[in-house]
């Protein structure tokens, strides 16, 4: 059997190798927040609000919106000290 010996297999291969486990830190390390309650969604706003300050929706949408998020959304977003990283909450 012949070896490949083709440059282009080998840094498919190494990039291979380096981006798995990349992938796995960075959805490891997105998925620290812990859960946080519907019951906490007055909470979860609040905290929006601090950071997104006048750049926030109306606590009425935030509201209706932290109704339906999953408790792992409320999580991210209290998890969120920045106005991008809200962005990256599936809220």
């Amino acid at each position: 059997m012949k070896k490949n010996t083709n440059p282009l297999h080998k840094t498919m291969n190494i990039i291979s190798y380096l981006a798995l486990p990349l992938m796995v830190i960075t959805l490891v390390s997105c998925s620290k927040a812990p859960p946080v309650a519907v019951s906490e969604c007055s909470t979860v706003v609040s905290h929006v609000k601090k950071v997104l300050k006048d750049h926030a929706p109306s606590k009425t949408k935030m509201l209706k919106q932290c109704k339906a998020a999953t408790d792992e959304a409320r999580g991210c977003i209290m998890a969120a000290d920045k106005p991008m990283k809200i962005l990256q909450c599936d809220f």
